[in-house]
């Protein structure tokens, strides 16, 4: 059964008010546990601890029982272990103090129809302030995670970390508001026959607050027009025009798809645009490129701010996978080279453009985060577009199946530490702001087939087909064809026909959502804006869960 989300008239489940004391200070702390969700195999609850007291709440503990028959899948945001049905969440250790009036929220997933929570307490007293229930937090607890230390990448040496100094450039990006960003391709107008102007007609573009222009190419040490044709060329018809005007063949003219880009501009001013430079295919031209930082900087300032279509761009994008690791090729440029490069094209855009970059979220020891100075280059962006997506996919032919993109760890995970949550806070624990991080999500899935096994961990054959590529499909496509049974680690999954697909849904987005905002994080971006359906269901996931 695929899971669904509860809103507008659908029947709104009953919200479990459970109440308790806080032994700490005068008044009460409560935790509301609310289903958000429920497809009557499973469930999501969404958990949030209220500091009612007058003075601030350092830390919180909450036990609870689950009927029987009720067993939590996953969880985000707390740390969860079990005694039999007697479950304990406890704050984790990046969680700031509760400041009085302040709330916090955390989630899980759980298996069977919601039934409400039983016995809770919190830091030991009783809920809601009423009387305190006979029982308590246990003594002793089982992890409800694990993961086998197995590793299937190649290894990355293990390097100095380097702290981001107080200084930063001023941001240029759009207002206080969380950042809602999505990457249009270049290819897409042709076989996708996805154009500008879907991204009005869907409805995203009153959602978004930016968007990657994806990609020009990174060659002979500069940055260079990935497709003239689709980028400034392309004639748009009345009908296919975002304003309802035909392009024309006038000298000076401007077409394709960046002339269709300067058309939405005028139509939503707020939309700040960025020119994404490199991705998996053209990365290997950034060895060059940091050998002389300056003359590439130069390059790339001149193409965006050629005066052809200089009105189009708010800045320039760097995605280079991957600096001192492994890629599509690799990297040997050096720990230090992605910070002289972003500082050459900081210094060369100056601080009314925007400058950011789309990096790795393999957060394992002395993996690709620990292989370059993401920290020391933190001082010269705007943002990072931190990519956590595909962990896990089909380039493991074989299996074992495993989503694509999960927020938290889970027992039987492929490789430890693969998952966004560790990345983020490898990240932060270099000391990059949280605001300058932004949460990936994918607009597609990630198959195998030749599956049995319904649940993540089965063995495959190979991938299973896709529209564009094998073992990849839009989830325009999948929402339909391969509906979601289940979730894990905070995203969702299917199994159908003897193909096992992952993928994230409306559902599993609003739970990454309240993690982005429970972080603290500058809001979250996707890849990429052809694969969510035409009335924009996902990107709409986006803009309600960031608030």
């Amino acid at each position: 059964m695929r899971r669904a989300m509860i809103a507008g008239a659908a029947a709104v489940l009953a919200v479990a008010m459970i109440p308790a004391v806080n032994a700490l200070a005068a008044g009460s702390v409560t935790a509301t546990f609310t289903a958000s969700s429920d497809w009557g195999t499973g469930h999501e609850v969404k958990v949030t601890v209220t500091n009612g007291s007058d003075a601030t709440v350092n830390t919180w503990q909450i036990a609870f029982d689950l009927p029987s028959g009720t067993t939590i899948s996953s969880f985000w945001d707390a740390d969860v272990t079990s005694s039999g049905t007697r479950y304990t969440a406890t704050k984790k250790s990046w969680a700031g103090p509760l400041a009085p009036g302040a709330s916090f929220s955390w989630g899980y997933i759980a298996t069977g129809a919601y039934r409400a929570p039983q016995n809770c307490t919190i830091n030991g007293g009783a809920c809601g302030g009423g009387t305190t229930p006979t029982s308590s937090v246990p003594t002793t607890t089982r992890a409800a995670t694990s993961a086998p230390p197995t590793s299937t990448r190649p290894p990355t040496s293990s390097v100095p970390t380097t702290a981001v100094p107080t200084t930063t450039v001023p941001t240029t990006g759009t207002g206080g508001g969380k950042k809602v960003l999505g990457y249009f391709v270049e290819w897409g107008v042709y076989q996708r026959n996805y154009h500008v102007k879907n991204i009005v007609t869907s409805g995203s573009a009153a959602k978004l607050t930016h968007i990657n222009y994806a990609f020009g190419n990174v060659t002979g040490g500069a940055c260079a027009i990935g497709d003239s044709y689709a980028d400034y060329d392309k004639a748009y018809t009345a009908a296919d025009s975002v304003d309802g005007v035909a392009d024309t063949w006038d000298a000076g003219a401007l077409r394709g798809s960046f002339g269709q880009l300067r058309k939405l501009k005028k139509l939503y001013p707020n939309i700040k645009i960025l020119w994404s430079f490199g991705g998996w295919t053209w990365s290997g031209g950034f060895a060059q490129a940091a050998a002389n930082p300056t003359a590439f900087a130069n390059s790339c300032y001149n193409l965006v701010e050629d005066p052809r279509w200089a009105d189009v761009f708010d800045g320039i994008d760097i995605d280079w996978e991957y600096p001192n690791a492994c890629g599509l090729s690799c990297d040997a440029s050096g720990f230090a080279s992605f910070r002289t490069l972003m500082s050459a094209l900081r210094a060369r855009f100056g601080s009314n453009n925007l400058v950011t970059a789309a990096i790795t979220a393999d957060g394992t020891s002395g993996g690709k985060i620990d292989a370059a100075d993401y920290a020391g280059a933190a001082q010269y962006v705007d943002w990072y577009n931190v990519m956590t997506y595909d962990y896990f996919g089909p380039w493991a032919a074989q299996g074992p199946t495993a989503p694509h993109s999960p927020l938290t760890s889970y027992a039987g995970i492929p490789q430890a530490g693969f998952y966004a949550d560790n990345a983020i806070q490898k990240l932060k624990s270099k000391g990059i702001p949280s605001a300058k991080l932004l949460l990936g999500i994918g607009f597609y899935g990630k198959g195998w087939t030749g599956v049995t096994q319904a649940t993540p961990g089965g063995t495959a054959t190979g991938p299973a087909p896709g529209t564009y590529e094998p073992g990849t499909e839009d989830y325009k496509v999948l929402k339909t064809r391969c509906p979601s049974t289940g979730t894990i680690a905070g995203t969702a999954y299917a199994f159908c026909g003897g193909q096992w697909w992952s993928y994230d849904t409306p559902s599993t987005i609003t739970g990454k959502m309240t993690y982005s905002k429970n972080q603290s994080l500058g809001g979250a971006f996707f890849w990429e804006l052809s694969g969510d359906t035409t009335n924009g269901e996902l990107i709409t996931a986006m803009r309600s869960g960031l608030g």
